[in-house]
């Protein structure tokens, strides 16, 4: 049980990255959204929104993994 909101909780976190990013590099998705769909389906690059979003996924989750750590290092000081 525990693993499956952990499992929610990261894919919400990876589907909030793809969003932000594909509004900070298109921001034509909002003004004109089926504009960029058909320029997707002109050009065919379909994967490279979720290739970027999984590689800035990745540096945010070690950040927050040696974040989590140092933490944890000085409450287990403070415990002593």
């Amino acid at each position: 049980m525990q693993f499956k909101k952990v499992l929610q909780k990261e894919l919400l976190f990876y589907l909030l990255t793809l969003v932000t990013l594909a509004l900070v590099m298109h921001i034509d998705l909002i003004s004109d959204p089926f504009a960029r769909l058909e320029t997707m389906q002109e050009k065919g690059n379909y994967s490279h929104p979720f290739l970027y979003s999984f590689i800035i996924y990745g540096i945010i989750l070690i950040l927050r993994k040696v974040i989590d750590f140092i933490v944890g290092l000085f409450e287990k000081k403070s415990e002593k």
